[in-house]
């Protein structure tokens, strides 16, 4: 019972404060040319309405952000927010194991807005914040099992120490990852004033796209913050749907509130399982 009340109880913490047999079992991607025509063919579809999008049963996606392991003296949100390697190359073994795959933001976005197909059990993965070793530690253990994860980017912190670098940012991307856009430094988006919009969505997608050499068209709000008024200002940059955390999605604009859970360091495999079903009503 206490354990029960454990879990639970790190649940709500989680949701209200803030805010993947050895696989090298060889799996064919999905080739560029065929990914191409589902999405022309869901996109030959009418878009849905607000109502419809929110009906629509909801894909776990999960959160991640520092992939290591604790230090003596960490504090309580350093232990919430870290996974350890060896947590996280069970986590995705068992994700496997299930029968879980995952797919990619485009994927999402033509399942939500034109009722395209999705895999029977599909999960996303994303990463937050730039960490480097999301991509030395996470993405190896990712590609085990052909897992592709998006990769929300803080532009000020490419190249610099412990995070990740351009060369790095292009190895995921060309290898079928999705780079995406996080701010310039992570200020709340519901705080933002004047040139904020421009400096925190416009660059950040640029220096992306220069990056990457495709477009980013997928935003995460840091912290999962978002209020009503960053809704016309992500459109108008040209970001197609945007990721919160557990706050509820808006009822008029559901794809610029997406839902994503954090992973917390403290649970087991079984209960980020558990955390998976009980979010996102997978029952």
């Amino acid at each position: 019972m206490k354990s029960n009340f454990a879990f639970v109880t790190l649940c709500a913490i989680i949701l209200t404060a803030c805010h993947s047999a050895n696989s090298e079992t060889k799996k064919t991607p999905i080739a560029k040319n065929t990914e191409k025509a589902e999405s022309s063919a869901a996109q030959n579809k009418p878009a849905a309405d607000a109502a419809t999008i929110l009906a629509r049963k909801q894909v776990p996606i999960l959160c991640y952000h520092h992939i290591k392991d604790l230090k003596p003296g960490d504090g309580p949100m350093t232990k919430t927010y870290s996974v350890s390697p060896a947590h996280f190359a069970e986590q995705m073994k068992a994700l496997k194991d299930n029968g879980y795959e995952t797919i990619l933001p485009l994927q999402l976005y033509n399942y939500l807005l034109y009722g395209g197909s999705l895999p029977a059990k599909p999960v996303i993965l994303s990463f937050d914040d730039t960490d480097e070793e999301q991509f030395s530690v996470a993405y190896p253990e990712m590609k085990k099992y052909g897992f592709k994860g998006i990769f929300f980017i803080m532009t000020v912190s490419i190249n610099r120490p412990h995070y990740m670098t351009k060369e790095q940012l292009k190895t995921l991307s060309d290898d079928g990852n999705a780079v995406e856009a996080h701010t310039w430094d992570h200020h709340m988006v519901t705080k933002y004033q004047g040139e904020d919009w421009e400096k925190q969505l416009v660059q950040p997608k640029k220096k992306i796209e220069e990056i990457t050499g495709k477009s980013a068209d997928y935003f995460a709000y840091p912290f999962g913050l978002w209020n009503k008024a960053a809704f016309p200002e992500l459109k108008k940059a040209g970001y197609k749907m945007a990721f919160s955390l557990a706050s509820k999605r808006d009822s008029t604009q559901p794809l610029y509130t997406v839902r994503r859970m954090i992973v917390a360091g403290q649970w087991s495999t079984p209960s980020v399982l558990k955390a998976m079903k009980e979010t996102f009503h997978l029952d």
